[in-house]
């Protein structure tokens, strides 16, 4: 279970959105234990295969001591409460900024032997799932600040270690933002 490096803000593979997974079979097995390897090395709460230049739709999450992953995940909100708060993402390393995010979710979905899986939570596991399913369509988190925070954050990452140079030009995601306004 080798720790993979992680793809960071302005790989085209993170604007890319995954295939679904169609073969549950051993590659998807190795595949699920290096991203939680991965994950937790890090260490973050999740991480989504497109992190490690997989393109498939698949992400590993460890959230309140439960670790898990979830294939080919399909969201629903059972409400519309929202929070408001602090997300980072391992592609961003050591940054986080105050994004608004549902406050209750259920993924749907298949774990590595095909069968189906239910993750239903709140609060941090709400973020988690919306994260790591937003990785899968090729959003990233700063797509869903509000205007003047990705303003600032977009200063930030540029100023950063690990930019190492010019900011990658930014544009807005082409994906569907699942009727979130941003």
């Amino acid at each position: 279970m080798p720790v993979k490096p992680i793809r960071l803000f302005g790989d085209p593979v993170l604007r890319t959105r995954a295939e679904p997974v169609v073969d549950f079979d051993k590659e998807l097995r190795n595949l699920v234990r290096d991203l939680t390897q991965t994950m937790i090395e890090a260490p973050g709460a999740g991480l989504a295969a497109p992190q490690i230049g997989v393109g498939l739709r698949v992400f590993t999450f460890d959230v309140d001591e439960r670790v898990g992953h979830l294939i080919n995940p399909d969201l629903s909100f059972p409400d519309d409460e929202e929070q408001d708060g602090p997300e980072g993402c391992l592609s961003f390393p050591g940054l986080s900024f105050d994004c608004k995010r549902h406050l209750h979710a259920v993924a749907r979905g298949f774990n590595m032997y095909g069968d189906p899986v239910v993750i239903e939570g709140s609060d941090l596991l709400a973020r988690c799932v919306q994260h790591e399913t937003d990785h899968l369509d090729g959003i990233l988190f700063i797509d869903r600040l509000d205007k003047e925070t990705k303003k600032a954050a977009m200063r930030v990452i540029y100023e950063a270690q690990w930019a190492g140079g010019p900011v990658p030009q930014v544009k807005p995601s082409p994906h569907a933002m699942q009727g979130q306004a941003l």
